[in-house]
This record gives C-alpha cells, structure tokens and sequence, in this order.
C-alpha cells in the first residue's frame, strides 16, 4: 500500500461483533456531488453536521441501505477527514424516520484530477494555462472528484489494489487519440507525454470485501472507478476514447487471458484469478444507446461473457421525467426507466450512466434506481435542477453470495 494511500475503520464500531452471515448482499454506487471549489472545503463542510446537500445525499443512503457503497465525486483528502467527517456527522445521524447507518470501514487514496502532469495535454499553445485541461484527470485541485468506499464488512486493506499510475499507453491496443491537423495515427499526444500519462483520469480500485460465511468467509473484489465522460473535447475526442479505454480496463482485469500487461501501483502483474468473485461499480459516463460515447463502450462490460446483466436496476420516476423533460429525451432509443442520471434536456437528455455489475455467479435477487415519481413523499430528495441532492440517482443491486445462505 502506497505511503499517500488512507484506509480506515470507525473506532466506535470496531468492538462490535462481526455481522452475522447473511444470504444476500446490497451493493450500491452514487455519484453523491459530494465535491466542492477549493481544497478542504468539503473536509471543511463535513465537519459539522447540518450542510444541506450532504444532509440530503446521506438520508438516500439511509433510506437504501447498502452495504457495501462507492460514492463517485467525493474530494480526497490525504487524512481521510472528509470520509470520517461524512460518517459522523450525516450518516450516523437519523434523517426524519430514516435510521442512521454504519459503516465500519472505509476506503480513500489519492485522484489524478488536478494532478498537473507538467504538459500541454489540450495542445492549446501552453502547459498549465488550464491546469484542469493539462492534469493527469479533470479537476481544479489534487483529489477534486475523488472517491469513497464504505462497508459493513470487513475490506482486506493488505490485498486491496489500486491503479492510478497505470499508463493508457502500456494497454494493447489502446484507443489513442489522433490529431486531426497530422497524418499520424495516435498523435495527439506526444511521446514524452505518452510516457507519462495515465489512463485512469480518477483511479480504478479493487477493494476486496470480506462477508462472513457459515463455514468460511467470501470475498467479493469491488471494482470501482469513475470514467472521465466522453466529451468536452474536440473532433479527437480525446475524452471519448479515453472512458472507452477506462471501462475496458475491468472487462480486461477479470479475465486472466486478457489482463497479463495490467500492473498496480505496487508493481503487481495481472488482474482477478481465474473463479475470484466481483461486483464492478462506478458512474462510468457511457450509457448503451444515447449520449456521446464511442458506440459499444459500456457494452464491453454489459454483453462480457462473465457479467450478471440478468437483472436492470429502474425506477418509475425515471421515466416520468423523461417523458415531463422531453427535448432530447424524445429522441432516445434507450428504455427511460433504466436511466440513472437527469442531465441536460437539451442535449444528452436523461442517461444510464451509473451501473453496479456482479459476476454471473452472483445471482441477483432484487435491484433498483433511488428514482421516486413527483406524487412521493420522498421526492423531494432528488427533485429537479437545480439538484438538492445530485443530478445523478443511487443504483443498487442485491446479490446472494454463494455459501453464506
């Protein structure tokens, strides 16, 4: 484990006895919003109990209850305040009749947004005159947009892996992006850039959770990561190919023919052995029909020989507002009640951008988008924009866990 990497469990809650085996486990991804404009103004904000926002995204949480949780757009900080400051503070305190929740342990290390990698990424004539542009991943500041991982569960910290410094260029048959004003195939990066620069624009983490078994526990490899979203760009689309290639980094990793040239931040060769138990999680910015992503990127890990797509987590309010929006939503050849996240009416419109995929041999026993109608009470927890919570919904899967029935 990285010296910079931060791993903790809650003291208040480490005396408690192991959570008893159960047959059935909630994994849930939500791109919470949790990021703010400068550095340390979220750890700042968490602090005390009462912001608005967290308020808001913490009582979603409470009121679907997973177990096992990835929170994309949540700024790292090297101390794990926020995290901490999170639990305390929001998590732990009831919300109206929805109960506190909590989780023992938690997962952060560091995101190569705003990490400026010293060149002129954007080729817009200078290094660092849009430091965002020009850093290793999107962000204004080191860990903006950053993730968390919290669990019920113990996480096996000693065999977690992270990738982070995993460079796009060491990928076969990478996606690289040409420059429309050369001839050259893959230039729109220099070579001392490619030496450099990084695929993941977050990170990509293998968060191993242990669930407590009858006869033996069971460890299920959380795959999470937030792919940058496929625009903001030019006729390179250089972002495109990039959530391409980000996305398929997990179709890669959890077959062991395919991942030999995958290498952690510790040196590690390879990816999950052949057998190993997953669930992949993250707003990964693709959705399989609409939108702006190179067509048959987030298929690479829906039609993946070893993925549980059996089941499609939905909601009823996702389809009433795509119908109550209209606009580009009028246009799409995607099934609304899938959708996950309520963006622009104009373009992209509504999208399925936020996936929690299980292995084939977790079967998947129930499934849902926190995505309530206008007519229920608990609406006013997602609203419309502008967004008191997010403008993406929580997406959850449950999964029986072979020998912990």
């Amino acid at each position: 484990m990285r010296i910079n990497t931060f791993f903790a469990f809650s003291l208040l809650v480490v005396a408690l006895p192991l959570q008893a085996a159960q047959d059935t486990v909630r994994f849930a991804t939500f791109n919470a919003s949790l990021n703010r404009g400068s550095a340390g103004a979220l750890a700042s904000e968490l602090s005390a109990p009462g912001s608005a926002q967290p308020d808001t995204v913490a009582e979603i949480i409470q009121r679907v209850r997973p177990e096992v949780l990835l929170i994309n757009e949540f700024d790292y900080d090297a101390g794990g305040v926020s995290a901490q400051g999170f639990l305390d503070n929001y998590l732990s305190v009831a919300h109206g009749d929805a109960g506190p929740i909590f989780y023992p342990y938690y997962f952060v290390a560091p995101s190569n947004t705003g990490i400026f990698s010293g060149f002129d990424l954007d080729n817009s004539g200078g290094a660092g005159d849009f430091v965002p542009n020009d850093s290793f991943g999107f962000g204004f500041f080191p860990g903006q947009f950053g993730m968390v991982v919290y669990s019920m569960f113990p996480i096996d910290y000693e065999a977690l892996r992270t990738f982070q410094l995993f460079r796009w260029k060491d990928m076969p048959d990478a996606l690289l992006p040409d420059d429309p004003a050369f001839p050259g195939p893959a230039d729109w990066y220099s070579p001392d850039e490619l030496e450099v620069f990084r695929l993941s624009s977050k990170s990509h983490w293998d968060v191993p959770i242990v669930i407590p078994g009858d006869d033996e526990p069971k460890t299920i490899h959380f795959l999470v990561s937030h792919p940058t979203p496929p625009v903001f760009d030019g006729p390179e689309d250089r972002n495109g190919t990039r959530n391409a290639d980000e996305i398929r980094f997990w179709a890669d990793y959890i077959i062991p023919s395919r991942s030999g040239y995958i290498y952690d931040d510790e040196g590690q060769i390879g990816g999950l052995p052949s057998g190993a138990l997953f669930v992949i999680a993250g707003d990964q910015n693709s959705d399989p029909f609409d939108g702006d992503s190179i067509p048959g990127s987030a298929q690479q890990l829906l039609d993946h020989p070893l993925v549980n797509t059996k089941v499609t987590p939905g909601s009823d309010g996702a389809i009433e507002q795509s119908i109550l929006q209209g606009d580009a939503n009028t246009l799409h050849f995607g099934d609304p009640a899938f959708d996950t996240a309520d963006f622009s009416d104009f373009s992209p419109g509504n999208l399925r951008v936020d996936y929690v995929l299980p292995r084939k041999s977790l079967r998947i026993t129930d499934a849902g988008v926190f995505w309530p109608t206008s007519d229920d009470p608990l609406f006013p927890l997602v609203g419309t924009f502008p967004f008191p919570s997010s403008d993406h919904r929580l997406v959850w899967v449950d999964v029986a866990v072979p020998g912990i029935e």
